[in-house]
């Protein structure tokens, strides 16, 4: 059996490959290959991390989660979302900050626990997509919980790791109820709820 390319490896050769001035999304998705979902929501959800760009992350997740969701084998961004620029520099800084940590994380992530691949696929696509609309509320740090999420389902998914991928799904559910129950009680305080009806 041919052995595994770390997730780390594949992104210092983007990092390397990275041309001058700008990359688009779509530049990323054609280097991502067979793991452009898991890499893909990686980098988004620690997007979602910066302020301020939660809402950028939110709104590049939500097509390549419908199309997990919908069992489509790669994802696509819609031609304007696809070909919109990212600069190479905040790119390339977002990865270098990124590696170390990746790499310790490796040492302590190992495929175990095999997963149905059509049911995991479409059950963690639905988790990302719910989570990625939570990025899109204007509330300060209400982005941190659900990016952070992102990243440790989207690292376990990258990695095979069906024990953390439970952890972090099981997770991702807990944060949308509480954040559902949150919600509800806001309106509901705030007299919303008699003016939606």
């Amino acid at each position: 059996m041919a052995s595994r390319t770390p997730t780390s490896e594949l992104l210092e050769e983007i990092l390397h490959d990275l041309p001058p001035g700008s990359i688009t999304p779509e530049w990323l998705l054609a280097r991502l290959g067979e793991r452009s979902f898991g890499l893909l929501f990686l980098l988004l959800g620690l997007l979602g991390l910066v302020p301020g760009a939660s809402i950028a992350a939110g709104l590049l997740m939500l097509a390549p989660a419908g199309q997990m969701l919908a069992g489509r084998p790669r994802p696509r961004f819609p031609a304007r979302l696809g070909e919109r620029p990212i600069g190479s520099i905040p790119f390339a800084r977002l990865l270098r900050r990124l590696l170390p940590g990746l790499r310790w994380l490796e040492g302590l992530v190992r495929p175990r626990w095999a997963t149905p691949a059509g049911a995991t696929q479409r059950g963690v696509g639905g988790v990302v997509l719910l989570l990625g609309l939570s990025l899109l509320l204007p509330v300060p740090l209400s982005n941190l919980l659900p990016a952070a999420i992102i990243v440790l389902i989207a690292f376990a998914y990258i990695e095979e790791d069906g024990v953390l991928l439970l952890a972090g799904t099981a997770l991702g559910v807990l944060a949308l109820l509480l954040g559902g129950v949150v919600m509800w009680r806001s309106l509901g305080a705030a007299g919303g709820w008699a003016g939606l009806l």
